[in-house]
């Protein structure tokens, strides 16, 4: 008889607690390879496919498209075939069902000691039946003829407890304001699923209001990205006292060297990335900038290289991916590594890897058409410098009025590690590289 295995959502790095279900890539009674891609799922930091570690039959699947799955709890569970060869199948006739199976492995790529044996490929058109599962709704799940595939068992439930397994159905309803007590549940031994929660609330919704009571506005509820990006917003306005300063900056001289630059046979130099060399040389000088604070407050963590994040706009919204060890790369592959990251968050394909562990973010707002912002520094990183669109003005130069190119820095920093005068020293530093470019030479 074939083992069922249980495959939980694994840790997917960088602390993150759960994942929601974005799409399924595989039917319960599909036959799968080991590894193969069975789910994708948004975490806080990107959209990745998660590999099932076990080949076989899938007999299961936790969480519906949009629903959260903490870490550790439940994805799938497969049939996977005993390594001691084939068992007769009822009525004595095993090879062909043996063979039915080894040939489905085969194609799905997995090694016959782990599918093919003694596992049947489900007929499409068997008998569907309802199989109870601690944690999620209930999945249907096509039963074949023969072999049977034995269903997950169903968690006992206390006769004076309210019969709710999933931390899941019990969130929403108290997000909802559902009693649970007061509700009957549909699923196996009168466990109350998260269908009973959201009729339950389509119920208190499609109830007459009364007279008085005002129009009630759509919520759309956080999820994702979106909800990763206001918790770690809130924590920093709540937690760190930030300040900001700017400086309006003639990038007159700064344009010229890139058009120079660009003019050459080789990689294109992007003025990010320009900017990007100036920020490393910056903080070579100004190290109390390349830190952050303990987990509770009560020291300066000095990081000794700089891992560079950028705001980039793509189909999630606006993430911060991240350049390592940036001041180790050179202007061109400063440039090229930019340009790589920021495709990758347009197609929406940037890994947690790639979207964590900054040590300070460069924000280009002026892509948008702004001038000046004050950004909310990125916990737990204890400074941003934030370049608005780099536009003709009038300016006096060398005594005369002229038209010139301008742009405006500001710079937010955690008062904590540096007083005003550290941070308005590396604003000014950075301001004269843009304006007199040449200066770098003398850092480098």
């Amino acid at each position: 008889m074939p083992v069922v295995r249980e495959f939980t959502l694994p840790d997917l790095g960088e602390g993150l607690t759960g994942a929601e279900v974005v799409r399924w890539m595989v039917e319960v009674g599909e036959v799968i390879a080991v590894d193969q891609p069975v789910v994708e799922v948004e975490t806080a930091k990107a959209v990745v496919e998660v590999p099932c570690p076990y080949g076989g039959v899938v007999t299961a699947r936790y969480g519906e498209p949009g629903e959260e799955v903490a870490v550790g709890a439940p994805l799938v569970t497969v049939a996977v075939a005993p390594v001691d060869g084939p068992t007769d199948a009822p009525g004595g006739g095993s090879a062909a069902p043996a063979a039915s199976a080894a040939s489905a492995g085969s194609a799905a790529g997995v090694e016959r000691p782990l599918v093919g044996y003694g596992v049947a490929e489900p007929a499409r058109s068997g008998r569907r039946r309802r199989v109870g599962v601690a944690g999620a709704a209930p999945v249907a799940v096509a039963v074949p003829a023969a072999p049977a595939v034995p269903a997950a068992p169903v968690a006992p439930v206390a006769p004076a407890v309210v019969p709710v397994i999933s931390p899941l159905v019990r969130r929403l309803a108290r997000e909802q304001g559902v009693d649970l007590a007061a509700l009957t549940g549909s699923g196996p031994d009168g466990l109350i699923v998260r269908a009973d929660v959201e009729r339950a609330v389509a119920a208190k919704v499609s109830a007459p209001a009364a007279p008085a009571a005002a129009a009630v506005e759509g919520v759309v509820p956080l999820r994702g990205l979106r909800r990763a990006v206001a918790e770690k917003l809130s924590r920093s306005h709540r937690e760190i006292p930030a300040a900001t300063c700017w400086v309006d900056v003639d990038a007159t001289e700064l344009m010229a060297l890139r058009r120079q630059l660009n003019s050459a046979p080789g990689p294109k130099v992007s003025v990010l990335a320009l900017l990007a060399r100036i920020c490393t040389v910056a903080l070579a000088r100004f190290p109390e900038l390349n830190s952050s604070m303990t987990e509770d407050g009560s020291g300066i963590i000095r990081h000794p290289a700089v891992h560079l994040g950028f705001a980039a706009q793509g189909e999630r919204g606006l993430v911060v991916p991240v350049v390592r060890d940036a001041q180790a790369l050179t202007t061109e592959q400063l440039g090229e590594e930019l340009g790589r990251l920021t495709e990758a968050a347009r197609k929406g394909s940037l890994t947690p890897a790639e979207l964590t562990g900054g040590t300070f973010t460069l924000n280009n707002y002026g892509v948008f058409g702004v001038d000046g912002s004050t950004p909310i520094l990125n916990h737990p990183e204890a400074a941003m410098l934030g370049v608005g669109r780099i536009v003709a003005k009038p300016w006096v130069h060398e005594g005369q009025l002229a038209v010139r190119e301008v742009t405006q820095l500001s710079f937010t920093f955690d008062h904590r590690v540096c007083d005003g005068g550290t941070a308005g020293g590396f604003l000014r530093f950075v301001a004269d590289c843009v304006e007199r470019p040449g200066m770098l030479l003398r850092q480098l």
